[in-house]
């Protein structure tokens, strides 16, 4: 059976847009292409579309498993392993080390299987698994040698409380920073962490890898901390994955190379050049940033027709077969609802997207009944338009052409423009709506918009993905979005990623770093004096949420309480994680942006005589 014959079938069948087929054939090329169209409002409602079982067959058997390990990825190893529950989390089994080599391990598990007729206890599988494997101890402490005690931005802080934190802060750089053991590259097999040659910032707790999407506001941290040569380091590891798999994968682990996550390792170039005018390290690598980018035009774009125009957009889109490894058990049990195996790979399917927008898991990809109710049973976010992925892809472009005209490269220069100005185009004409001043990502399923609040809806402001001689109309209209909403008033510990009480940790009452950063960045530069003031008192608020953490625990956290300042926020598969890469760059920005002008005004944590250790 080939593809196009499968184009022919799926055609006869009525089914013109099985978004379910091309998640799992291997002829999702055929279905992706850009001549392939979405007509709104035309999209299968159920999860399962009615091809007889050979068709099924044929479509599991083309869908590639996470990574082609067979313990880490996938097989019954791993599935009795994780089911087993050994662990409370389900990445500790995932992230160990191997003792021997698979085959052999493999052959030794074969053998417990067989002695057991396929029904170990909890305790062998444990003896098995302590036998078998240890904890990875992949990488060693790191102090960079650019690392300074007192980088300069640290002066322009006027508060004193803030100014000492600050430096507590920078210090906490050498808690995050690791090399990777020579071991990894020796023995890439018994590992699942994916080896890199240089140094690394780990976001901290449970991750004790590199995140990409984290690592964008990391990396501006860094350059806060003049730590350039560090920087250069970890992009020249994401290039050097880009050069390999095609994309920047998830994270640094086998089980993440199937999927990415949010695109910003072109604005991390930028920041980079912008903090070092480093032109060789632009011409060098200029190839792969665009090999990136080709990479998301390519593999999560799709053609959507809305009156009669046809506009391309990107949405998340992360094909592999099976739960995501390190969260076996809680895609598996997820799934459990469903009858055939087509249709828990479809959810799993779904599951993977979702972690690969960076919000794993959150109501904004929940479809049911035509709204973002539901659960984790409900997702479908391949269905769902991102408005922040779309001002992303913009982004990239935008860059791509200013860094080939840096390069003197005229004709790639006006390339990258036009393909900047036809994705602005899509993103206004299909996602922007001037009745409520907002952009809103759009369901392909019921060709609607979805009218909720997520702090996404305001990224274009972030990455100037709008029509500039409309600046002030565009400011207005997300300053009454703000206040229609009352969320200054209402969320004094930060913007909530949304209005939803779900229980998971992209919903409400949690506010996270990024989302953070891109509306207070984005109102900022407007210029705009409503939309400033707004921007000023989120950073007010923000700042002043994470310093009364950080007072009360002597903690960085991964996210926060909205509705409660100064409180790490819950919720979703895991505990919350201290450290906190991305946390720690982002104040890090608001206080070299706002530091001549924040001030601690409570009185109980603030000491208004403060001052840093003159030994720092």
């Amino acid at each position: 059976m080939n593809c196009q014959n499968l184009r022919v079938f799926l055609r006869k069948m009525n089914l013109y847009f099985p978004i379910l087929c091309l998640a799992l054939s291997s002829c999702s090329g055929h279905f992706t292409s850009t001549q392939r169209k979405i007509h709104l409002g035309h999209v299968q409602n159920s999860r399962i579309l009615d091809f007889s079982d050979a068709w099924f067959d044929y479509l599991l058997a083309k869908l590639k498993p996470p990574c082609k390990s067979d313990i880490y990825c996938h097989g019954k190893l791993l599935h009795t392993i994780q089911m087993a529950q050994l662990y409370n989390d389900s990445k500790t089994f995932v992230d160990k080390k191997l003792k021997y080599k698979p085959e052999f391990t493999l052959a030794k598990f074969d053998n417990l299987m067989e002695e057991t007729e396929d029904k170990p206890t909890r305790k062998q599988l444990q003896d098995f698994v302590n036998d078998y494997f240890e904890d990875g101890n992949e990488l060693e402490a790191w102090i960079p040698p650019d690392w300074m005690p007192h980088p300069k931005f640290v002066d322009n802080i006027k508060d004193p409380n803030y100014r000492k934190w600050a430096l507590e802060l920078n210090n906490l750089w050498t808690n995050l920073t690791r090399k990777m053991r020579i071991d990894v590259k020796n023995n890439p097999d018994q590992y699942s962490i994916v080896y890199v040659p240089n140094g690394l910032v780990i976001p901290g707790g449970r991750f004790t890898e590199f995140y990409y999407w984290d690592t964008y506001w990391i990396i501006r941290g860094l350059l806060l901390s003049e730590m350039y040569e560090t920087v250069r380091g970890i992009l020249l590891n994401f290039l050097s994955m880009v050069s390999q798999y095609g994309f920047v994968p998830n994270g640094g682990r086998v089980y993440y190379l199937e999927r990415s996550q949010p695109p910003l390792l072109t604005p991390m170039v930028l920041s980079y050049y912008e903090a070092t005018n480093d032109i060789d390290f632009l011409q060098s690598n200029i190839d792969l940033l665009e090999k990136e980018f080709y990479f998301w035009v390519d593999k999560r774009t799709v053609d959507v027709v809305k009156n009669g125009k046809t506009y391309k957009l990107a949405r998340y889109f992360a094909p592999s077969r099976g739960p995501r490894p390190e969260s076996y058990s809680e895609d598996y049990n997820s799934a459990a609802f469903l009858s055939t195996q087509l249709e828990k790979e479809d959810l799993y399917i779904d599951l993977k997207s979702a972690a690969e927008s960076g919000w794993d898991f959150s109501s904004r990809w929940f479809i049911s009944n035509k709204t973002n109710q539901g659960n984790k049973s409900s997702i479908h976010t391949r269905y769902i338009i991102p408005v922040d992925l779309n001002a992303f892809v913009y982004w990239n472009a935008k860059i791509l052409s200013q860094f080939y005209t840096i390069l003197k490269n005229e004709e790639k220069a006006v390339q990258y423009r036009k393909i900047s100005e036809e994705w602005l185009q899509a993103v206004t004409d299909v996602l922007y709506h001037p009745d409520l001043g907002i952009w809103l990502d759009y369901d392909l399923r019921n060709d609607i918009r979805r009218e909720y609040f997520y702090p996404s809806n305001l990224a274009p402001l972030w990455t100037e993905c709008y029509d500039k001689s409309k600046v002030k109309e565009v400011a207005s209209g997300v300053v009454k979005y703000l206040d229609d909403f009352n969320l200054l008033v209402n969320f004094m510990g930060g913007l909530p990623s949304s209005l939803e009480m779900t229980g998971e940790q992209w919903d409400r009452p949690n506010a996270w770093p990024p989302l953070q950063m891109m509306v207070i960045k984005g109102l900022n530069q407007m210029n705009e004096p409503q939309a400033s003031q707004k921007a000023k008192q989120l950073a007010t608020n923000w700042v002043y949420s994470n310093f009364k953490g950080f007072h009360d625990s002597q903690e960085m956290f991964e996210k926060y309480d909205a509705e409660n300042p100064g409180r790490y926020g819950g919720g979703g598969e895991y505990i919350v994680q201290a450290g906190f890469g991305w946390t720690n760059g982002v104040i890090m920005e608001l206080l070299h942006t706002y530091g001549s002008e924040l001030k601690c005004t409570d009185v109980e944590i603030c000491d208004p005589a403060a001052e840093p250790d003159p030994q720092d």
